[in-house]
């Protein structure tokens, strides 16, 4: 038995929500756009989607990505990534299943970390879909890719914490719903690099908390923003720092494993479909006296995107299953790994994508564009390329480095001589 068969829970699951993605996901993506373009409002909820959230609580696919059986089904990361992949489709069915990010994330931050307060006024929401949630981790004046750069200050004052700063890519902090924050800043300039940063819970509406402005994405406003947030002398208790103070670096890493599985998979979802729709593109249309799809290149570019994709997904799933069986800290080449093949991967799928279908691919009458948009987005979003690079290459070397004789510098060498 492969250990990447799917279990009996995720073939229900996954039975459901394809039906779900026919019958009711993929038609509502044109009546989602429409009533968006009349409402005028970029921030506009469409009430095409309180009807899916309603089927999808109808047939139990709400929050699906949830491990914990008391808040979820309960589905390991292996379970559940097949799932993201069906979602990553569409640009509408995460939401619509009460699976999008950053809200899994913050969900489960609070699931893990925070206090019963917390769970009362913002878990047991974010899980019913009431409310949405924002993670504030990025900086406008700083290289964020590399954390401990982080400059927003939280200082101790009685029994509270004051923050000033300035944050920027909070995506979800535009959205009507957005109830709260989970910001990360510096609590303790002098301490050891990986225990001078803290997360607090923030809501959005306290006194000195100012959305500044959303960030377009390639031209794109999404619905729920990407927001630069100022923070002026914003006073939260001691109590909304989770965990503790200078536990920032280790609540990231519990939150980025499962974030990077959702995101890769999604991205592999995008991937599928940009495949089909350009095997439909390829046998619909005519040049030279020939489809497209006799054409040698454009044969190779579907016959590579499925190789490419076939790869991505199993080692994504590898990924997945070692987070499970031995835990994130033995998972993390493999995770590093995917977050830069599957963005890669599915750029070049949908970027041949939409080469085939010409101009029409760079329009929205077809979801090719936004996707390359936001799959380009995702080779900087959770961490660069370079730093996960880093991160895998480091692994290599620290393999060979005890068992081989460390290389001469030449500057020791000569000094060698001349003594």
């Amino acid at each position: 038995m492969s250990v990447f068969e799917l279990s009996e829970r995720t073939q229900y699951y996954r039975a459901e929500l394809l039906d779900f993605m026919d019958s009711d996901i993929y038609p509502a993506e044109s009546v989602y756009d429409r009533q968006m373009r009349e409402s005028g409002d970029p921030h506009f909820q469409p009430p095409i989607l309180e009807e899916l959230k309603d089927e999808a609580r109808r047939r139990g696919l709400w929050n699906l990505f949830h491990p914990h059986p008391e808040w979820g089904p309960g589905l390991t990361n292996l379970e559940y990534a097949p799932l993201a992949e069906i979602m990553g489709r569409s640009h509408i069915a995460s939401e619509a299943c009460n699976c999008s990010a950053p809200d899994t994330g913050n969900m489960e931050v609070l699931t893990l970390f925070g206090t019963d307060e917390h769970k009362r006024t913002y878990l047991e929401p974010l899980l019913a879909g009431e409310i949405r949630s924002a993670f504030a981790m990025t900086e406008p004046e700083v290289a964020s890719s590399d954390a401990t750069n982080i400059e927003l200050r939280m200082e101790r004052d009685g029994d509270a914490y004051v923050l000033n700063g300035r944050k920027w890519f909070a995506s979800n902090a535009m959205h009507k719903n957005c109830h709260v924050l989970i910001v990360m800043g510096k609590t303790d300039p002098f301490a050891p690099p990986h225990r001078q940063q803290s997360m607090v819970v923030v809501p959005i509406d306290a006194e000195g908390v100012t959305v500044v402005r959303n960030l377009p994405v390639f031209g794109y406003v999404d619905r729920e923003g990407h927001a630069e947030v100022l923070f002026d002398n914003v006073r939260v208790p001691k109590e909304d720092v989770l965990l503790g103070e200078g536990e920032g670096f280790a609540i990231s890493q519990a939150r980025l494993g499962p974030g990077r599985i959702h995101h890769c998979m999604r991205a592999i979802g995008m991937a599928e479909r940009a495949l089909e729709l350009m095997c439909t593109r390829a046998l619909t249309r005519t040049t030279f006296g020939e489809p497209l799809s006799e054409r040698a290149n454009i044969q190779d570019w579907i016959a590579e995107a499925r190789i490419d994709i076939e790869m991505v997904r199993l080692l994504t799933l590898k990924a997945a299953h070692m987070m499970d069986t031995v835990g994130n800290k033995q998972a993390r080449t493999e995770i590093a790994a995917i977050k830069v093949a599957a963005p890669r991967i599915a750029l070049k799928v949908v970027d041949r994508a939409i080469q085939v279908h010409g101009g029409a691919g760079v329009t929205d009458d077809f979801p090719l564009a936004m996707a390359y948009a936001h799959l380009r987005t995702l080779r900087i979003a959770d961490g660069p390329d370079e730093v996960h690079l880093r991160a895998i290459a480091k692994g290599e070397l620290k393999k060979y480095r005890s068992a081989t004789r460390e290389p001469v510098r030449p500057d020791t060498a000569k000094a060698a001589v001349v003594r």
